[in-house]
């Protein structure tokens, strides 16, 4: 009986202990206000990033019942982004041939689908290089889809940057004839040919708090560094560079991961985000995977060209919604702020289908501090040392009294 007594203490203390420290694990909650319906949308402002994990997995949501109990209600993350869709279609490669003018690579596709992406993979690492790609029906009249295409790649010890992938507007031919503008044989090891199709998604303009450019003259490469207003998921970057005349550099985007304070001073570790080509044809749109950064680097290689001035910058992002299912009456709470927290996982994921079409956007309350338990520290069990000296003084007395009473019986 005393063990299972004992048993349903400790199984009591440990739920009652989890339910209290679901949200005590977490930094900050914010309210949801207007749940009316059993599904709702969430907009996370641009404010909450900054507090949030970079992979955005330390979001739960949390209910108060009328009893006090803790619940947990599902969700899952959306962002209007891109929808991209990619086929890759099946070629032969007819043959290779090269004159004065370059190098010739013609390719049969059998397929009726239109393709609109060449992905090149050379074995050289440096080179610098003109296309030109041809289509045609018979390999008699050839038509041409684009020229003066180029690709680069460069690799030293300040820079590793290569770009080799031909893009151009949807051609239906059933040969394709690429040349290469170069005297030196390119070692072409792979190429993959598809059909890329494009939703657009819903960008948001971030305010940008500071820009400033250096010009370094060694490495031969132009720096802008940017500030944000917010640390917040980047997804998107466009320059204007204000020059009359045709350029064609390779451009690096950074963000700045972390930091480290030594006693040298602090250390920034910035990684790559995402890189391309400034070019005077291009639109001078730079796409990247959703990353939250608010201070990012923009490193442009102008070889032996002289730099670019650069006009307006624009840093975009794509709006993240959670959509959340709401059972149980409760005040729900979006908690957020914990470390190491791991994605959760819900059985919503599994049924998007279900969800109905149109669902209301609910607002959030001002953000919350969430309080952790104070450590308890015990107290010395004699904090008035004249309670230790009497103690002592008693010990003594008793310790003497034994002596004497061993003294007169011996």
């Amino acid at each position: 009986m005393k063990r299972q007594i004992n048993i349903c203490i400790g199984t009591l203390l440990l739920v009652c202990s989890y339910s209290y420290g679901q949200m005590q694990e977490y930094a900050y909650k914010r309210e949801l206000k207007g749940i009316q319906d059993q599904w709702h949308k969430i907009v996370i402002p641009e404010t909450m990033f900054g507090t949030l994990s970079r992979k955005l997995t330390d979001i739960r949501l949390y209910g108060i019942t009328k009893d006090n109990d803790t619940i947990e209600a599902p969700y899952f993350l959306q962002k209007t982004t891109d929808q991209i869709t990619s086929n890759e279609v099946t070629f032969n490669t007819l043959n290779t041939s090269h004159n004065d003018t370059g190098y010739f690579y013609t390719f049969e596709v059998p397929s009726e689908t239109a393709i609109n992406q060449i992905d090149l993979d050379f074995g050289q690492q440096n080179y610098d290089w003109q296309l030109t790609l041809e289509g045609s029906q018979n390999q008699q009249e050839w038509y041409t889809i684009t020229e003066n295409y180029r690709i680069v790649s460069i690799k030293n010890n300040a820079t590793d940057f290569e770009f080799s992938k031909l893009t151009f507007p949807d051609a239906k031919y059933r040969f394709f004839k690429l040349r290469v503008a170069t005297k030196k044989a390119p070692d072409l090891r792979k190429v993959s040919i598809s059909q890329q199709h494009t939703i657009e998604g819903s960008l948001k303009t971030y305010d940008i708090k500071a820009i400033t450019t250096n010009e370094n003259k060694e490495a031969k490469h132009t720096e802008i560094s940017i500030e944000l207003q917010h640390a917040v998921p980047v997804s998107y970057l466009k320059m204007n560079p204000t020059a009359s005349f045709d350029y064609y550099r390779p451009v690096t985007i950074l963000y700045l991961a972390d930091s480290l304070e030594t006693q040298q001073g602090w250390k920034y570790n910035y990684r790559t985000l995402t890189s391309g080509v400034l070019s005077s044809e291009g639109n001078n749109e730079f796409k990247a995977t959703s990353t939250t950064a608010k201070k990012l680097k923009i490193r442009i290689h102008n070889q032996d060209n002289q730099p670019l001035t650069y006009g307006d910058l624009s840093v975009k992002g794509y709006t993240h919604e959670l959509i959340a299912r709401f059972t149980e009456p409760a005040t729900y709470f979006i908690t957020y702020g914990k470390k190491y927290a791991s994605n959760p996982t819900y059985d919503i994921t599994k049924f998007k289908e279900n969800i109905p079409s149109e669902i209301k956007t609910i607002t959030l309350g001002d953000p919350i501090i969430i309080e952790k338990p104070e450590a308890t520290t015990t107290a010395p069990l004699f904090e008035n040392k004249l309670w230790l000296w009497g103690i002592m003084g008693l010990i003594i007395l008793i310790l003497g009294g034994f002596s004497l009473k061993m003294i007169k019986q011996k």
